[in-house]
């Protein structure tokens, strides 16, 4: 199993099955339609399409994940998320930096994603990490108070 070292130590591996209710809670906790566990468990069974890397202790508390779709040679992050408590502490870059890393083994040469376009932190985090603005899709998202916002799509070239 690879693991990557993280700040504030943590470390990274790949995430499991048995993560699915843990990555469902933290995923709720930080979007407005969470998915539910049946989904993830679903996903990390199956981690050679969608692989997924976990930022925990010692003792596998999470502080934060990512999750990838691989579709031939190209890669999407589904979905990145860090616990309150976790935020602002280079977690989410170290996350993105050991699913890199993982990619640049594969096959996939180009990594995409979609952001909204009022989540200022996560485009500066993405920005940093090499990925630019290729798209927009007006209405993409929904809102907790029902209104519908913009996605930015974003990409970046792996390798």
């Amino acid at each position: 199993m690879r693991v990557w070292m993280a700040p504030q130590g943590l470390h990274i591996e790949p995430a499991q099955v048995r993560d699915a209710e843990a990555l469902t809670k933290l995923h709720a906790a930080g979007f407005y339609r969470g998915w539910g566990q049946e989904d993830f468990a679903a996903y990390l069974a199956d981690a050679t399409r969608t692989p997924a890397y976990i930022a925990c202790d010692a003792r596998r508390r999470i502080a934060g994940f990512i999750m990838l779709r691989l579709i031939g040679e190209e890669a999407e992050v589904m979905t990145i998320a860090v616990d309150r408590k976790w935020r602002r502490k280079g977690i989410g870059a170290a996350l993105m930096h050991a699913a890199f890393e993982d990619l640049a083994a594969m096959r996939a040469r180009k990594l995409f994603l979609e952001v909204a376009a009022d989540n200022a932190a996560a485009i500066a985090l993405y920005r940093g990490h090499g990925f630019a603005e290729v798209g927009r899709r007006d209405g993409y998202y929904r809102k907790p108070d029902g209104t519908a916002a913009t996605a930015l799509v974003m990409s970046r070239t792996l390798g």
